[in-house]
């Protein structure tokens, strides 16, 4: 054999060889880096008046809004499989909207009877509390409007934070701020405070952009805004160090954990958060990301299942510790079964 040769087989012998950790399902799952679990989703669900009332969201299949007593028999059952956290959105009629979403702290509101309900039927479900005026308004945004259509900020906070209290008072365990406006959860937290509930979490939608994958989810609360757009109050989507100035402010003002939202598009934005906060990080799986997975599934071009884990695996190894997602009982169910 000649040297050439020789030198060359033991250049050869030298090469690392990173496939050697990938040859089978044992080794691969003893080397994995990130793992996704049932104890990670936070699973959004509808709830409307009524009784009896099952009702399927064209634009976001296999997504329902329940009426309270179905709801409750869907909570039992996501339960049993490990879902053990939900975040809740009501779906009330458009007679209880009025211009300043008064409803939205109402006592014996929608959100506030089906926070009672779930906690007196299932006690271990964290309830998670939307906060925000757009389902509650006749003009569909997040907050109090003058004459010329300006969303108003501090008149605003003032309604968000008795909101807050009722929630709270009805029995959820985090509160989420979904509204974007200034100076909101330090507000929040003091009124929560002043008022006994020094327990309950605030979760803050810090990063929430001006997206357009929120389209089949305003379908599902009939939120859309009925003029302009959000684009004052949510966030730019060309930026990201306005991020985490968000979080930092949201952070001080007392948030327990902090959100990124939409997901897919903002995988950047997870991971500078991630790195430069010492608090939870949830990121939201949002209904556009869940129904273009779901309207390629049903045409036959992707494997659903697989393209969904993929999707929630990856927001994860972007630095969600937490990931909100409408896949959340879909996963559980194949999780249990392994």
């Amino acid at each position: 054999m000649s040297r050439s040769n020789s030198e060359a087989e033991q250049q050869l012998s030298l090469t690392k060889r990173p496939r050697r950790l990938r040859r089978n399902p044992t080794i691969r799952s003893l080397v994995s880096e990130t793992q996704l679990t049932v104890d990670d989703l936070i699973y959004p669900m509808f709830v409307t008046e009524g009784e009896n009332q099952r009702v399927e969201i064209v634009s976001m299949p296999d997504c329902y809004r329940y009426s309270l007593d179905l709801l409750l028999k869907e909570i039992a059952e996501i339960y049993s499989l490990g879902i053990k956290a939900v975040a809740l959105f009501p779906v009330v009629s458009e007679t209880k909207k009025d211009d300043n979403g008064t409803e939205s702290f109402n006592p014996e509101g929608l959100a506030q009877q089906a926070v009672r309900a779930i906690k007196a039927q299932t006690p271990g479900m964290m309830v998670i509390t939307d906060v925000a005026l757009d389902p509650f308004t006749t003009h569909g945004h997040d907050g109090v409007i003058d004459d010329r259509g300006v969303i108003l900020n501090d008149e605003t906070v003032a309604i968000l934070v008795k909101m807050a209290v009722s929630q709270a008072a009805a029995g959820c365990d985090i509160v989420a701020p979904s509204d974007m406006m200034d100076g909101r959860i330090g507000a929040i937290r003091q009124g929560l405070d002043a008022s006994g509930f020094t327990d309950v979490g605030i979760l803050a939608y810090s990063a929430k952009y001006a997206s357009a994958y929120y389209g089949p989810f305003r379908d599902a609360l009939d939120s859309a805004p009925k003029f302009g757009d959000k684009k004052t109050y949510q966030m730019d989507p060309a930026n990201a160090r306005e991020a985490l100035l968000e979080v930092e402010l949201d952070i001080a003002e007392g948030a327990d954990m902090v959100m990124v939202k939409p997901a897919l598009a903002y995988m950047d934005i997870i991971h500078q958060v991630k790195a430069n906060c010492n608090v939870p990080v949830a990121a939201y799986n949002v209904s556009g990301e869940y129904s273009m997975i779901k309207a390629a599934a049903q045409l036959g071009w992707i494997d659903e299942k697989k393209i969904m884990m993929e999707t929630l695996l990856s927001i994860k190894r972007a630095g969600a510790d937490l990931i909100l997602t409408y896949f959340a009982k879909d996963v559980a169910l194949i999780l249990h079964h392994k």
